[in-house]
């Protein structure tokens, strides 16, 4: 199974653009030959799942309550022939966070847009809250892939974080890299060389920046 995470900037529609952004998306994840993306920055208010006809994917996200403003959301793209394999509709956590219980290689997928750096602290916390109540709830047993935009630079001190960080880490660790650190170290997880919890596939196609 493929998976990977996408920061995709937003999913709402426009009129003016002769293609919807998700077909777009889709059309790529097929191109990479993804089975599950965690997206990010969605946009999408409320609760929604939508199958992009003709490309092969079904969508599902998680957004702010309709009326507020369109900012974050997360959701997950999933190849349709694969959703016999979830055991249950992807549930949203909150507009950052989103769960998937899969049944092929077992194990829960989570979904992540954490806020940036200039946020509130108490923001961050929350999140980070949240996230880890999410991942304790799973059961011992299951395999964890955390997947997303966590907003971070994780640093190089592989030395430091020998049982998160690998030897090809990239800038300076900042306070939202510690905070992510800090939970990889407590549920035993790994930040792959992609700054992703999993050895995932980080689509690099460009989209238009987003107008909301």
């Amino acid at each position: 199974m493929r998976v990977a995470a996408w920061n995709v900037l937003t999913l709402l529609y426009r009129a003016d653009r002769h293609e919807r952004r998700s077909a777009i998306i889709a059309r790529e994840l097929a191109r990479y030959s993804i089975d599950i993306a965690a997206l990010s920055e969605t946009r999408l208010s409320g609760s929604l799942q939508f199958e992009e006809v003709g490309t092969g994917y079904t969508f599902f996200s998680q957004g702010y309550p309709e009326g507020e403003m369109r900012h974050g959301g997360v959701g997950f793209a999933i190849r349709s022939a694969l959703l016999k394999s979830v055991k249950a509709t992807p549930c949203g956590i909150s507009p950052r966070l989103m769960k998937l219980q899969v049944n092929l290689a077992g194990g829960y997928v989570f979904s992540c847009y954490a806020q940036t750096l200039a946020a509130p602290q108490e923001d961050k916390e929350c999140f980070y809250e949240q996230l880890d109540r999410a991942i304790q709830a799973v059961p011992h047993k299951e395999k964890v892939l955390v997947l997303g935009d966590f907003n971070t630079r994780v640093g190089k001190d592989y030395k430091l974080w020998h049982k998160v960080l690998g030897r090809h880490g990239l800038g300076k660790e900042n306070s939202n890299g510690t905070m992510l650190l800090d939970l990889c170290v407590k549920h035993s997880l790994v930040v792959s060389h992609q700054h992703r919890l999993s050895a995932s596939k980080q689509v690099q196609s460009q989209l238009d920046a987003p107008t909301v």
